[in-house]
């Protein structure tokens, strides 16, 4: 009987456990935007009248498919998309193919760096390579073989982008798959920078 009312006594605080973060994750999740950039102080003006400084964009060395090492502060000059990726990565499978539609519509005035977290173990040059081939996409991919530019941009997750001004610095950041839409709301913000 004892046994009984114990498993019983379980049962009751597990469900009431879970009806309460049910409540609680519908009450928050409103408030939560997904697919938002976060922004980075951009020279502005404070209450005091000083100016906020600007964020410069750590710099990290990345090599091309040929083991050329190309540094992120060699493509000062444009804007810079900067994103991390990995090919078994689902979320960034899911937003590549509107990083290759910006890419094709604004490669010209931004430069599109999509860097590839390249472990040697769960993800190689070849597996990336192959992803990349397979799918037709001709944006420029670069691979962090070193994870200098995971440990430079504190990369905890997948994928995470960074929207970055002419002047190597930080304008803006989006954490998860971007769709076409915030991809484009940075992409402004680029642009509107020049």
């Amino acid at each position: 009987m004892y046994k009984s009312l114990k498993i019983i006594i379980v049962f009751l605080l597990l469900a009431i456990l879970l009806v309460g973060a049910y409540v609680l994750y519908n009450q928050l999740a409103p408030s939560l935007q997904m697919n938002q950039l976060a922004t980075q102080p951009a020279g502005e003006t404070t209450p005091d009248g000083t100016e906020e400084p600007k964020t410069p964009a750590p710099d990290f060395t990345a090599y091309d498919l040929d083991g050329n090492a190309y540094k992120l502060s060699d493509f000062q000059g444009k804007p810079v998309i900067l994103n991390f990726w990995a090919s078994w990565c689902g979320p960034c499978q899911m937003e590549m193919p509107d990083f290759q539609e910006k890419f094709d519509a604004y490669g010209e005035e931004i430069n599109f760096l999509l860097v590839n977290l390249t472990d040697g173990i769960r993800e190689t040059v070849e597996k990336a390579s192959g992803f990349i081939a397979d799918k037709g996409y001709s944006f420029p991919v670069y691979y962090d073989a070193y994870q200098e530019a995971a440990i430079a941009y504190r990369i905890t997750g997948m994928p995470v982008t960074y929207f970055i001004d002419a002047e190597g610095n930080l304008v803006a950041q989006g954490s998860g798959a971007l769709n076409s839409e915030v991809l484009q709301t940075g992409i402004d913000m680029l642009l509107e920078e020049q």
